[in-house]
């Protein structure tokens, strides 16, 4: 029996999603069914690009939100220092996309920023949104991991910030352990003299890429172009104790990519369309 936080969380939801243009799909019972399934093979995880569900805008405390009570296992960020030196989420260097707002971010300060809504093309109901501070989603996922038993780690896209304040945010809130980050190469050749123990993810777009960048970069992982994902280049990853993340989005979003994806072995997936991955990937699960 739901309690009344859990009813108004509920609501919540299915008020958002209707407010976005979007019915809602499944209920909370339907997710931990999905997680479930995907924990009797070998798993495989899923990352929210951007905190997106469909359900909220992009890079948003309502899209985290959501994406948490989804159960992810990584919520994507993008990291932007403002022209005072704050750390903030947002995925375009220039405000006009997501925003209210014109010209570039950094040329803000974060008052100002605070002043946009976040909100733009979604919906009156999301106009309030603002661009959120990076110790603002620390907070957020730091109070989820403390009161659930489905952890969400952070995957910080290092789109314009020094290595020193992320290293200092993210240990603030015990959750520099866990994340992994992405990035140039030259920033995660940076982030490992800060924090030598750091995950760091660099792209790899092209096999014959690999054995320089793993001696450069001591990587946990490699962020591989899907085009050039096969058995074999994913079994020498992990033979080197490497995880392979890959992005499928856009063309990438459908059933037969999941699917062939989790027969690669590939440890996370990450997605615009959290759900359409836990149905494709449930249903193999259970066969």
């Amino acid at each position: 029996m739901m309690g009344l936080k859990q009813i108004h969380l509920l609501g919540w939801l299915i008020i958002s999603s209707i407010a976005y243009g979007q019915a809602p799909e499944l209920s909370a019972d339907s997710i931990s069914y999905y997680r479930k399934a995907l924990s009797r093979k070998p798993a495989i995880r899923v990352s929210a690009h951007r905190g997106n569900t469909g359900l909220a805008p992009e890079n948003t405390l309502a899209s985290f939100r959501i994406a948490l009570q989804r159960q992810v296992d990584y919520i994507e960020i993008d990291v932007r220092t403002t022209k005072d030196g704050q750390l903030v989420i947002l995925h375009d260097g220039n405000l006009n996309r997501t925003t209210n707002g014109t010209g570039p971010a950094a040329e803000r300060t974060l008052a100002d920023l605070k002043e946009l809504s976040a909100g733009k093309g979604a919906g009156e109901s999301f106009q309030a949104e603002r661009i959120p501070t990076l110790a603002e989603v620390c907070q957020l996922v730091s109070d989820w991991n403390a009161h659930h038993r489905s952890q969400t780690n952070l995957y910080v896209d290092c789109k314009a910030v020094a290595a020193e304040p992320l290293v200092a945010m993210l240990t603030q809130y015990g959750l520099l352990n866990d994340a992994v980050f992405y990035g140039s190469d030259t920033f995660l050749q940076s982030l490992h003299k800060v924090a030598p123990k750091a995950k760091c993810m660099p792209s790899l777009r092209k096999s014959d890429e690999l054995t320089a960048k793993i001696a450069a970069l001591h990587p946990y992982a490699f962020d591989v172009n899907a085009t050039e994902l096969t058995k074999d280049l994913v079994d020498q990853l992990h033979m080197q104790g490497l995880r392979v993340f890959v992005d499928l989005l856009d063309e990438g979003n459908r059933p037969e990519y999941y699917q062939k994806a989790a027969q690669l072995g590939v440890d996370v997936i990450q997605t615009d369309h959290i759900l359409n991955v836990y149905r494709t990937l449930a249903r193999r699960a259970t066969k």
